[in-house]
């Protein structure tokens, strides 16, 4: 027998819900790093096997044992790619979201230190950047206050943000279950956030992306150059800004230190950022910014 009532198929649906974002710009666009490095699957953080996900080696098989090649690539991204990434924003006065893995965060105090002087956003990505899809309820509790608890030693204030990434069917209960998070991102299902009610809880949802994503540099079937990239990034941005001529959408770009942070791709994403910038009426924000209108104008 099919289940009801535990997927909504509808959302918005032909409900052109009017949206009216700051400056009554056309386009909300939000821009996310995933600060990951250090926290993937290896067996100096005690488990069984190494890494085999978003990495140069598409396809990579997991070893009982060091993987000095693919902890090389993650290491890059926290050596040399954060910095590429980080001074491109800075030059281009664009704020950003970090994406911080709790175990990777711990481990670069001085990339820490530039997140803090730059003042982006802090969402937590969990304790560890693993697959959560079979990990047991309790397990997985205790991972998101190891991950509450790192951010909030480090930066002084707990995130108030959450994305696992890699999660399972317990993790919206949880960050509903802990009750501090204004939004979630763990979800792919719409081009504006949405409230998911449960009971007499009820969470601010904002979809993240998997296509907007320079993951898709290392997926089969993905980007092949950084031309391909940015034309993505434009068309999306085109249909979006039209459509909000008269109903204004949400653009989420995701990003990762060891991906886009090599010097063949950074620069599709300069790109990119000059041909947003050249439009006076796109709102480039936060995530928490546009938690913070959604919760203020549409309970």
């Amino acid at each position: 027998m099919v289940k009801k009532n535990l997927r909504d198929m509808v959302g918005y649906g032909s409900k052109n819900i009017k949206v009216k974002w700051p400056n009554n710009s056309k386009i909300a666009v939000q821009f996310v790093l995933n600060y990951e490095e250090g926290a993937e699957n290896c067996v100096l953080n005690g488990d069984k096997t190494s890494e085999i996900f978003l990495s140069e080696i598409i396809g990579a098989k997991p070893i009982k044992g060091r993987h000095m090649n693919m902890e090389s690539i993650y290491e890059f991204g926290s050596r040399r790619g954060f910095w590429r990434i980080h001074n491109l924003f800075k030059e281009k006065k664009i704020p950003l979201t970090i994406f911080g893995v709790g175990i990777a965060l711990e481990k670069n105090k001085e990339v820490c230190d530039a997140i803090k002087k730059a003042n982006y956003e802090v969402a937590s990505h969990g304790w560890r950047w693993i697959d959560y899809q079979n990990f047991p309820k309790a397990k997985e509790r205790k991972h998101m206050q190891l991950a509450i608890k790192s951010i909030k030693k480090i930066f002084g204030k707990r995130p108030l943000g959450w994305y696992t990434g890699r999660s399972g069917p317990n993790t919206l209960d949880l960050v509903m279950e802990e009750g501090g998070f204004l939004y979630c991102s763990d979800s792919y299902s719409d081009d504006l956030p949405y409230w998911k009610k449960k009971g007499n809880k009820k969470q601010l949802i904002i979809p993240y992306t998997l296509d907007n994503n320079d993951m898709r540099f290392v997926t089969n079937q993905g980007f092949n150059s950084g031309e391909q990239f940015y034309t993505y990034l434009k068309d999306s941005f085109d249909v979006l800004y039209n459509e909000g001529k008269t109903n204004p959408k949400m653009m989420s770009v995701g990003l990762h230190c060891r991906l886009i942070g090599r010097p063949g791709r950074i620069q599709s994403l300069r790109k990119f950022l000059d041909y947003i910038l050249k439009f006076d009426d796109v709102w480039t924000c936060k995530r928490i910014d546009i938690a913070k209108h959604w919760i203020k104008n549409h309970q």
